[in-house]
C-alpha cells in the first residue's frame, strides 16, 4: 500500500528497509508499519494517505 501511495505521487524512497528482520525496529514501530523518514528525522508512521504523504514531504521540501 504504502509503495502504490509513493508511485502515486511520484516519490522514489532513498532506501527500504524490512523491520521483520529486527527486532529493535519491530519493537519500535511495531503496527505502524510502513513508517516515511524524511532526512530531517521525521517520521510519518501507518495509517497514512496521499494527501498526508503530499503534505509530509512538502514540509521537508519547504526546510531546503
Amino acid at each position: 500500500m504504502a509503495q502504490a501511495i509513493c508511485d502515486e505521487l511520484g516519490a522514489v524512497p532513498d532506501s527500504i528497509r524490512y523491520v521483520d528482520d529486527d527486532d529493535a525496529l519491530e519493537a519500535r514501530y511495531g503496527w505502524h508499519v510502513p513508517v516515511l523518514c524524511r532526512g530531517d528525522g521525521e517520521e510519518l508512521r501507518w495509517p497514512f494517505d496521499a494527501p498526508k504523504v503530499r503534505r509530509f514531504l512538502a514540509a521537508d521540501a519547504a526546510s531546503l
